[in-house]
């Protein structure tokens, strides 16, 4: 890590180092108050696969989340100015594989089925289910296909990502998906997924926390903005069970970038602000 004009920099610092650091120093602070009114206990819940979907700590954040009062997380904010996350985008994930017919592209090439053209046909009908003013947005990120340039292409692949901002969208755009229909004839099409990570919608329990922050920040004299993420995160999960408020990591930029940093004064802040939280008051579930 270095220091160097108010900004604390080094791999991992922004996403999300500061928030595991805001943490501890928070629980150090709540210690430190003589009779702190701690009316709510601290659990803490620290998981190394987030990035990869958190296919093995999904299981023990359903669990936290349903016997908890509300759930912070500590990701970080949006932006430089930190907005706060009250809303994220949903996210899918779907494998569309065409099946075709191989023959010799020179010797007798309508003998056989091009998966690749099928392929063409149904990325340019999954392009058209995008929405962007509903927030539905749908992305062919990966294709491959074919097994030789003189071989009519027998199968083709795309990996499709989807991300929505509530569940009806998600289920809306799960069953367009699927529906596909080939374009060619005798082909086949396999499509496999869906959606992984449900959207965190801004539900009224959310929005309750949120203002709760939001007069929080005023105590401390910081302007606190919300904001919808289109990336996902566990506050997905944790969001379905109970309240839950995110971005409550330390304002910066980079991440996952070598010039990751964040600014060493609102470490400070958001280390407060996260420790008034932890001394609100139990929410009415």
């Amino acid at each position: 890590m270095s220091y160097e004009n108010g900004m604390l920099k080094g791999p991992g610092i922004y996403d999300m180092k500061a928030g595991l650091t805001q943490l501890y120093f928070a629980l150090l602070a709540l210690k430190a108050i003589p009779e702190a009114p701690l009316l709510v206990t601290p659990i803490i819940l620290i998981n190394s696969d987030e990035e990869i979907g958190s296919r093995e700590s999904t299981i023990a954040i359903k669990r936290l989340a349903k016997i908890s009062n509300r759930a912070y997380v500590l990701e970080p904010p949006l932006g430089l100015d930190g907005k706060l996350k009250t809303a994220r985008k949903g996210l899918g994930r779907f494998t569309l594989t065409v099946t075709g017919k191989a023959a010799h592209a020179g010797l007798d090439p309508e003998k056989g089925i091009n998966a690749i053209v099928e392929l063409s046909h149904q990325v340019q009908r999954l392009y058209a289910m995008n929405d962007f003013e509903k927030g539905i947005t749908v992305n062919v990120g990966m294709i491959e296909g074919g097994i030789s340039p003189n071989v009519v292409a027998p199968e083709s692949k795309a990996v499709v990502d989807v991300r929505v901002l509530n569940e009806a969208d998600g289920e809306l755009i799960t069953n367009k998906i699927k529906g596909l229909k080939p374009f060619l004839p005798n082909v086949q099409l396999t499509i496999e997924g869906g959606i992984g990570r449900p959207p965190m919608e801004k539900t009224p329990r959310n929005q309750e926390l949120w203002k709760i922050a939001e007069q929080h920040g005023k105590e401390l004299g910081i302007h606190l903005e919300q904001a919808t993420s289109g990336g996902g995160s566990d506050a997905n999960t944790t969001s379905i069970f109970t309240a839950t408020l995110d971005g409550l990591g330390t304002p910066g930029d980079g991440a996952h970038a070598p010039h990751e940093y964040v600014f060493e004064n609102k470490l400070i802040e958001r280390t407060s602000l996260l420790t008034l939280l932890l001394l609100t008051e139990p929410l009415n579930r």
